[in-house]
């Protein structure tokens, strides 16, 4: 078996861990020029709108960009920039130190004020929003910003909280966050937990990308196959490693 796994291991041209640009917006990311917001509209038309009745906006994690390039550098600038320029958000999800969510501003304000039709809560929520959107760089906010700089109340500030802009990050202090997104981090882990299973369960551990991503969902796995594996791969999960069959995968000891 050794012998036979090392005949098959010698077709292979390996490549390091992140060295693999996979295959792209529509198959093939070059870094060159990226334009890391097509790409971000790209990933988010791999969202489940209809798994939360459309009550969430689409939603990428930061590190999906970076399996469509090899220039993670590139990727961090092209997002700040975005980001101070008022067109997209991001958030800390918590389950992870490194996982950061993005989610076009737009989008955001939109879901946001959906959801918040016909409550208490809709005035200072429109207020926030317009203090937070213009051109916000901050994961959280402090109380001495919140009452200062923004001029909300202490019950003001309650209110957000109660309607799911903020969380509580520490005593005095606020994460942002998007409303009802605790059933998106549920079916988002379970999901990677499921799709990485696969990828383990696979013979040696290693399955080729596009057998993977042409995979059934189920009920662990209830995102499309892709933005599960834009997920893994962008996040080291598994290494890439380039065939004449396509990118197999191969699954990383220690996950």
């Amino acid at each position: 078996m050794n012998r036979k796994r090392a005949l098959i291991a010698d077709t292979f041209c390996l490549t390091k861990k992140r060295k693999c640009a996979v295959d792209s917006v529509s198959e093939d990311s070059q870094d060159g020029g990226a334009d890391i917001k097509s790409n971000l509209q790209y990933l988010m038309t791999l969202f489940s709108r209809k798994l939360f009745n459309d009550t969430l906006p689409p939603v990428v994690l930061k590190h999906q960009l970076y399996s469509l390039h090899n220039d993670k550098t590139l990727v961090d600038k092209q997002v700040n920039e975005l980001r101070e320029n008022g067109d997209l958000l991001m958030f800390q999800l918590g389950f992870d130190s490194e996982a950061f969510a993005l989610v076009f501003a737009e989008d955001y304000k939109a879901k946001v004020l959906q959801g918040e039709d016909g409550r208490k809560t809709l005035g200072t929520v429109e207020k926030f929003l317009a203090k937070l959107l213009p051109n916000c760089s901050d994961l959280s906010f402090n109380k001495e910003k919140m009452l200062k700089e923004f001029l909300f109340t202490d019950s003001e500030i309650t209110q957000l909280v109660k309607s799911g802009v903020l969380t509580v990050r520490d005593a005095g202090s606020w994460w942002l966050s998007i409303p009802n997104s605790g059933k998106f981090i549920k079916y988002f882990i379970k999901g990677r937990k499921a799709v990485l299973g696969m990828v383990r369960k696979s013979k040696y551990g290693e399955i080729l990308k596009t057998e993977l991503e042409g995979r059934p969902t189920t009920s662990q796995v209830k995102f499309q196959m892709k933005y599960h594996v834009h997920d893994i791969i962008g996040a080291e999960l598994v290494e890439c490693i380039q065939t004449t069959s396509g990118t197999l995968l191969r699954y990383v000891d220690g996950n």
